[in-house]
């Protein structure tokens, strides 16, 4: 007798309910910060337990894109709040001391995707880009430059003033002002020799070694909205990322 194996398309049905929770955050039926309905509304709303939904909802906890808040109910992670803010930032004090970057806009202009960002973002070669260049400060410090490409079809309007007059993080500023939140990251890692410009902005010779990251930071469906490129000086600071 021939064993007979599972179709390879066959989801078990807490991952079916996290597809369609997903589903609906794509779709904005609820806002970062905002309660989604209860485990028992769910189940009555998806014909599934109650133990699938909160299978369904503990997976999208761990992911960072839900939070739960004993005795108040579960909620819409939002990088407004203290504890996600700057989740994305992996580049740390060797002291262990918690700092809180200053932002210092360099530039922001429009320009054309090369071929190389179009990929990352998932737009046309030549589609029209804002290209964001800042300095991260740690007390004083400069200590990372940041250069940010995202698609002007999907911020509109961007301008310096309106970043300047914003207060929080770049990942803070795409959730309130545009409702895209960035739920992940993918990162590439390499050491590059400090460009002169750069070099400049971080006070530094130029050629000093810098820890270069690039990244590409995904929102809800896995649509890719930012490419960015970190230049780190690591003298007294480390990349730091905890593996689970």
């Amino acid at each position: 007798m021939t064993e007979t194996l599972p179709s390879p398309s066959f989801r078990p049905l807490y991952e079916q309910i996290k597809i369609l929770l997903t589903q609906s955050l794509v779709a904005g039926e609820w806002k970062p910060g905002e309660a989604i309905p209860s485990e028992i509304e769910l189940a009555a709303r998806f014909r599934v337990s109650q133990g699938t939904v909160r299978k369904a909802i503990d997976e999208l906890a761990s992911e960072h894109i839900l939070v739960r808040r004993q005795g108040k109910g579960t909620f819409v992670a939002s990088h407004s709040e203290p504890s996600y803010q700057y989740r994305f930032l992996r580049v740390m004090p060797d002291s262990g001391e918690k700092l809180h970057p200053h932002s210092v806009l360099v530039e922001v202009r429009k320009g054309k995707a090369s071929a190389e960002i179009a990929r990352a973002l998932a737009i046309k070669a030549g589609a029209p880009v804002h290209v964001i260049k800042r300095v991260l400060e740690f007390r004083g410090r400069p200590l990372i430059h940041d250069e940010m490409v995202l698609a002007a079809a999907r911020f509109p309007g961007l301008t310096v003033p309106k970043l300047e007059e914003f207060k929080g993080s770049m990942y803070s500023f795409y959730e309130a002002v545009y409702g895209l939140r960035m739920i992940r990251a993918e990162e590439r890692i390499r050491a590059l020799a400090a460009p002169e410009a750069v070099a400049g902005h971080l006070r530094v010779p130029p050629g000093t070694p810098l820890l270069c990251v690039d990244r590409i930071a995904f929102t809800y469906g896995d649509m890719p909205v930012e490419w960015r490129r970190g230049l780190c000086l690591t003298d007294g600071f480390s990349y730091f990322n905890e593996l689970a």
